[in-house]
């Protein structure tokens, strides 16, 4: 079966032997019927990768919560970095499994995968509740990052398979919003564990972990129950008819010609990663994880340096997430509507920049808790933007498989950067972090530039009949600016 040149990573007739139809044709489906059908796999997909992506950065972040909590003093946490070196070792193998992982998701399925290594996780978060050391809390916060190597990238490959490139953002933003959304409320869950404080002789902090990571398990469970697989499974799963899965991908394939999934080879690995703009890509996604785990790390040590104690600052860190989901929804939608992508990425960027520097060197505590407001509404509005920037300019399901795990994977270097450069002894301002944070994001705008430079050239001659070889190797693909 001739499975498409490994120099080009272009799928050749083994793909379109596979479908139903000639590429580019569109079936008779009238446009209530597709939004019906497109509305029932929206309500049926992401919530549930929603929640458990909620759960997910509920469990990484929680730390900052018990931290305040007590666990701070409990296993002496203030000493030297061993702070930064716990949040730091949930990072290692989270960069390195998160490519194995999408391939094992391919083979096993994806309710299989994803149920499985977030039960994984939720059994980790509660045995965490049980460390006596910073050490054992080391070492547990290593395997966190392992089991939740692949969820992100999984769910993130999963969903662009599904939609066409100007639907793509929106839908994002919609789940990641609404893990933003709950993790944001996770806060204040966080002030209410902590009533539990002794509890069984258990302290408050112990608790956060243990009922966090129980509420991890159950909705695992669930997830296995729920979630849907790739198109091309979903008929063969039941969950479309014959006529809905045929559409799916004549859909797909008018819009990008990779409806088929093509076998992601080491031939293929490799000359996907020598693609240039997946590793730009991936560089602005690493600049703009740095400042959401940076708030959602540090801003309740934060807001506890304007004087308020543990639990008010627990329940403070939760409205300028809550915020986020509106502003960021806001930007996704109008991203959409006018098919562009970065014009938004560059907006949310300088807002982002202009909260730092106001967290930063503002005197007014009331000020600086509004600049939070700002950093985290940029910043998380940009990791859906800048996930779609990727997926509307690449093709393959292979390329996307190493796409994702490449860009979310550089998200862990940014959370690297977070847990290192926010030093203990520069607390509760810490603005050598907030600094590198902000260079970070004019590194994002001077991408923005290149890229769009590049694409707007390439475009052009294809307009004008110059171009040497087809954008990403497909007739008429155009790059989005």
């Amino acid at each position: 079966m001739d499975s498409g040149d490994p120099k080009t990573g272009v799928v050749h007739d083994d793909a379109e032997k596979h479908l139903d139809f000639t590429p580019g044709e569109v079936p008779e489906f009238d446009t209530g019927t597709e939004k019906r059908l497109m509305r029932r796999i929206d309500w049926r997909l992401l919530p549930i990768l929603g929640a458990l992506y909620s759960i997910s950065l509920i469990d990484r972040t929680n730390i900052s919560n018990a931290r305040v909590a007590g666990m701070a003093k409990d296993l002496g946490l203030t000493v030297g970095d061993r702070y930064a070196i716990a949040l730091t070792m949930f990072f290692i193998p989270y960069f390195f499994f998160e490519l194995p992982s999408n391939i094992v998701l391919r083979k096993v399925g994806s309710a299989n995968w994803l149920s499985f290594i977030a039960f994984a996780w939720g059994t980790v978060m509660l045995g965490q509740g049980f460390v006596n050391s910073w050490q054992a809390l080391t070492a547990c916060r290593t395997l966190l990052g392992f089991f939740e190597a692949g969820f992100f990238p999984g769910c993130v490959y999963l969903a662009t398979c599904w939609y066409i490139r100007f639907e793509v953002q929106k839908r994002l933003a919609a789940f990641y919003l609404l893990s933003v959304f709950v993790g944001g409320l996770a806060s204040i869950l966080a002030f209410g564990l902590m009533q539990m404080e002794g509890l069984s002789g258990i302290r408050g902090w112990r608790w956060i972990f243990i009922i966090e990571g129980l509420l991890t398990q159950v909705v695992a469970i669930l997830a296995w129950f729920l979630i849907i697989d790739f198109p091309d499974k979903a008929e063969r799963k039941g969950f479309l008819s014959p006529a809905e899965a045929t559409f799916i991908a004549n859909r797909i394939e008018s819009d990008r010609g990779d409806s088929v999934p093509d076998e992601l080879t080491w031939g293929r690995f490799f000359h996907h990663l020598g693609d240039w703009k997946l590793w730009t890509f991936s560089l602005m996604f690493a600049s703009v994880t740095m400042p959401a785990y940076a708030f959602a790390y540090f801003s309740p040590v934060i807001i506890a340096g304007m004087g308020y104690s543990g639990g008010e600052a627990n329940a403070l860190a939760a409205p300028p997430a809550c915020a986020a989901v509106f502003t960021a929804f806001g930007f996704a939608w109008l991203g959409d509507k006018y098919r562009v992508r970065a014009p938004v990425i560059a907006a949310q960027a300088i807002i982002t920049i202009i909260g730092l520097m106001i967290v930063a060197y503002h005197t007014n505590h009331g000020v600086r808790y509004f600049g939070i407001f700002l950093g985290v509404m940029g910043c998380q509005g940009n990791i859906p933007a800048i996930l779609a920037y990727q997926s509307n300019n690449i093709r393959l399901q292979s390329k996307r498989s190493v796409g994702s795990a490449l860009q979310i994977g550089f998200g862990a270097i940014g959370g690297i950067l977070a847990s290192t450069t926010f030093m203990e002894k520069e607390a509760p301002y810490y603005r050598t972090g907030l600094w590198i944070t902000a260079g970070l994001q004019f590194f994002i705008l001077g991408a923005l530039v290149a890229c769009s430079a590049y694409f707007h050239l390439k475009n052009k001659q294809l307009d004008l009949g110059t171009l040497a070889k087809p954008i990403e190797g497909q007739v008429g693909f155009k790059y989005t600016l």
